[in-house]
């Protein structure tokens, strides 16, 4: 293809640069558009628009592709763990031994969160959502750390390293903090002998007699999880925590700013979606069947089945689904909720009508069926969610600071009222 796209706009002509990707992805260079022509594109809500070069993350939905800093994900998920993905997000490259050793110590060691954090998530009341909390807390958290937080970019890039770490791995503390608030109960004292996240299990759900022994396979489970939600390109959450640090906002700022965009229901509400829909099927005292046939008369909509990005296999989804399994398994548990799940994929797994319009199931509906599993409540999967995509948020707002030049500033074609006399109160 050419290096060029020639643009005729009346009797004007344009020549615009063709950028290259190292996976030969193309887009047409219209920076200096608006300079020349006085004219800008219009592409609503993004949808076509490449707002940034980035190297973090590689995705081809129609092949079912993701790759994290060119590795695969199902290699990843198979050979990797969450933090070990972490490290490779926010420095390019999977580490040596000594440096994962020395990066799960920095993680380990900032588990425990200031008093003065702590007391502002308990004064929250105990009934706020938990997105809000998280959100909140992470600003909290960069009032306590000011030298962390200066809004100065050498600076904050300076912090980096201790940054990562103290978000990652508090980001799980204050979230079992305001659940057991809600609880009334008390937060364990972290146990920083255990995995990242036998940790978090422990603090969420541990009781006074000690019995937190945490199945390996659920560990594993939840590991997987976060692994998988890491990163996924320029998506609603990500997209705001680059725009917000292209002002020059320090790593809690953004982030928190993120957990605001994750919150939204189109966004990071997608796991609950099946596990409201796999409730509500339960209480008409169907096993699945009808609903399959008011799904496939579009009557229903199945949650949790197809993927906005992903026209093949969600990649993800395989992998997860063994996850699912093995946990589920370990767990001991049963439930019709479950059974409608598994009738449900069963269906879509074999069912012409799902394979022709490749309606499999996504990562969103094993995680939920994890999740609920694991005794977490509902309003707490998005949460979940931003635990496991706090490295991919990190790593861009790394991006941003290292490479970023312009602030974000997005145009727009005005379609309100003209001029309009300014009348008085009487002429009104």
């Amino acid at each position: 293809m050419a290096d060029t796209a020639n643009l005729e706009i009346g009797d004007q002509k344009y020549s615009l640069d063709v950028i290259t990707g190292t996976e030969q992805e193309q887009a047409v260079d219209i920076s200096r558009l608006r300079k020349e022509s006085k004219l800008i594109t219009f592409d609503d809500g993004y949808g076509n628009t490449g707002s940034c070069e980035s190297s973090v993350t590689f995705i081809d939905g129609d092949k079912g592709i993701l790759r994290y800093r060119g590795y695969d994900i199902a290699e990843l998920a198979e050979k990797s763990t969450f933090l070990e993905s972490a490290y490779l997000l926010l420095y390019g490259n999977l580490p040596s031994n000594a440096a994962l050793q020395e990066f799960r110590k920095r993680v380990s060691e900032y588990c425990e969160l200031p008093p003065e954090v702590l007391k502002a998530i308990n004064a929250m009341p105990k009934s706020a959502h938990p997105m809000a909390v998280l959100a909140s807390g992470l600003q909290a958290l960069g009032g306590a750390y000011p030298e962390f937080s200066t809004n100065d970019r050498e600076k904050d890039l300076e912090a980096f390293d201790q940054v990562a770490a103290l978000i990652i791995s508090t980001v799980r503390t204050i979230a079992a903090a305001h659940h057991r608030n809600s609880q009334d109960k008390e937060l364990p004292q972290p146990d920083t002998s255990k995995s990242y996240c036998g940790n978090f299990l422990s603090m969420m759900f541990s009781e006074d007699d000690g019995t937190d022994e945490i199945p390996e396979p659920v560990q594993n489970a939840l590991d997987q999880i976060f692994l998988l939600h890491a990163d996924h390109e320029q998506n609603c959450s990500t997209s705001t925590c680059r725009m917000i640090a292209s002002g020059g906002a320090n790593p809690f700022a953004s982030l928190a700013g993120g957990v605001s965009a994750l919150w939204g229901p189109l966004h990071g509400g997608a796991n609950m979606a099946v596990i409201k829909m796999l409730n509500e099927i339960h209480e008409s005292g169907d096993d699945g069947s009808n609903f399959i046939e008011s799904a496939k008369q579009g009557k229903s909509r199945l949650m949790g089945f197809g993927h906005r990005v992903y026209r093949n296999y969600d990649p993800r989804a395989k992998i997860l689904k063994n996850a699912s399994d093995q946990a589920l398994e370990a767990l001991g548990v049963s439930s019709p909720i479950l059974d409608i799940a598994r009738r449900l994929e069963e269906v879509a797994l074999e069912d012409s009508y799902f394979i022709q319009r490749k309606l499999y199931p996504n990562v969103d509906f094993y995680s939920g069926i994890i999740l609920q599993a694991l005794g977490f409540p509902t309003n707490m999967f998005t949460v979940l969610f931003a635990i496991g995509r706090t490295p991919g948020w990190l790593s861009h707002w790394k991006e941003i600071a290292e490479n970023g030049k312009k602030i974000h500033r997005p145009r727009q074609i005005y379609q309100g009222e003209t001029l309009r006399p300014y009348l008085s109160l009487e002429e009104r």
